[in-house]
């Protein structure tokens, strides 16, 4: 395979995850009866450009995304972020009524909302059909399509050219990277501006092993060397950095036309790529180690379940993420050491997850089976989701975390 930004042959595997079902591929009681499709799950890094990525693409992004399980809306940390962002976002940039802004993969309106509700024109584009509808029930505005270079010449034929292009946690999620780049540069205004944050990065992804984060729909994984290399090619420049401990760790770069020289270049951005090059990330060496260190991380969370499923501990899990997906299944955990997962959203309620085929149940059940262990399978989130379970405390109930290190408390 070749390299989906510089197209040169992919030689460095960085690991292996064997056969796995598609991690948003959430089973109901019908499709459960029916042969479960796995793919290979391995990712490479590229020699050249130091781009991160998945090796077999295997399915396209309208049956991965046309409908989609995941609503932003339902984790309370995650609303608190995205109304801290819009206000910053306001705030730095002087946003007004004499502003468009614009969201990729705007997901159930939980960002635009604080913008409209500043009077700032917003437009989401969400290409899951079940989302989009959902958010034009809430009052925003939202079109129904995949953003690229087609969608961004269509948008801006009819005036929805922008000046803050926002795009949160979707540039993993996009199989044609140099299109929906090529998009950006159309869409913005000569003066606009684009906020790109993503959780696949590369910087607390290897120091962490964060080997959950791989999975079928995350196509991509970024340092800030090789996202700069994409964006430059395209007279792209990131102005601004801000590194995040939301979702283990993320990334928010801030963009500008090449030819804007308007806004100076923050210290940030230089400092962030010493930062990468101390840590070695811009050698092939230091990427070829991370298989290793997930066969370390996997013995550890076998040695955990072992122990716990022998002195007849029950145990249960809290989230059904992808991530947790990916985990359970290359580690071989089933619903024989797992005996159902809770997950606050209704719309994973009553389903199973692929390939363990666990249940999935209300956060409720825990208080009437009173489990021994709480699984956090959305460890990104496991402040809130101590928070709301610490009832388990009550029967001596104790909380997991598997990753990045195994934490019972």
């Amino acid at each position: 395979m070749k390299c989906r930004f510089c197209d040169k042959e992919l030689k460095n595997l960085m690991i292996d995850l064997g056969m796995t079902p598609l991690a948003n591929a959430y089973l109901d009681n019908t499709s459960i009866k029916k042969e479960e499709l796995f793919y290979p799950l391995r990712i490479s890094v590229c020699q050249n450009c130091l781009l991160v990525q998945l090796v077999e693409s295997v399915e396209s992004p309208k049956q991965l995304f046309s409908e989609y399980l995941y609503f932003s809306s339902f984790s309370k940390t995650w609303l608190n972020h995205a109304e801290e962002l819009a206000n910053n976002l306001i705030k730095k940039f002087s946003l007004d009524e004499r502003n468009q802004i614009t969201e990729i993969a705007s997901n159930d309106g939980y960002l635009l909302k604080h913008f409209k509700n500043s009077n700032i024109p917003i437009l989401g584009i969400e290409p899951a059909e079940n989302i989009a509808k959902h958010a034009e029930e809430q009052g925003i505005k939202t079109i129904n399509k995949f953003f690229g270079l087609k969608t961004a010449n269509e948008l801006k034929e009819n005036g929805y050219d922008t000046d803050l292009l926002i795009a949160i946690n979707v540039l993993p999620h996009v199989p044609n990277v140099k299109d929906f780049v090529a998009g950006i540069k159309k869409i913005l205004k000569p003066n606009g501006i684009c906020v790109i944050q993503f959780s696949t990065y590369m910087l607390p992804f290897l120091k962490d092993t964060e080997f959950d984060s791989i999975y079928h729909e995350h196509y991509s994984y970024f340092s800030l060397l090789s996202i700069q290399k994409i964006l430059s090619s395209f007279k792209l420049e990131i102005f601004d950095v801000d590194e995040l401990s939301i979702h283990g760790g993320s990334l928010r770069i801030y963009l500008k036309h090449i030819e804007n020289l308007k806004i100076e270049i923050d210290p940030k951005v230089n400092n962030l790529i010493k930062k990468e090059i101390d840590a070695g990330l811009d050698l092939v060496s230091t990427y070829e180690t991370f298989s290793k260190r997930v066969t370390e991380s996997k013995l550890k969370i076998w040695d955990f379940f072992i122990t716990a499923k022998q002195n007849n501990k029950k145990i249960v899990g809290y989230g059904a993420p992808a991530k947790g997906n990916t985990m359970l299944n290359f580690c071989g955990i089933g619903k024989e050491i797992i005996e159902y997962i809770v997950d606050i959203s209704p719309h994973k309620q009553g389903l199973f997850l692929p390939g363990t085929h666990i249940p999935i149940k209300k956060p409720e059940i825990i208080k009437e089976t009173k489990p021994d262990y709480v699984v956090i399978l959305s460890w990104n989130f496991k402040e809130e989701i101590i928070e709301q379970m610490k009832i388990i405390r009550e029967w001596g109930g104790k909380f997991v975390v598997l990753h990045p290190k195994i934490e019972i408390s």
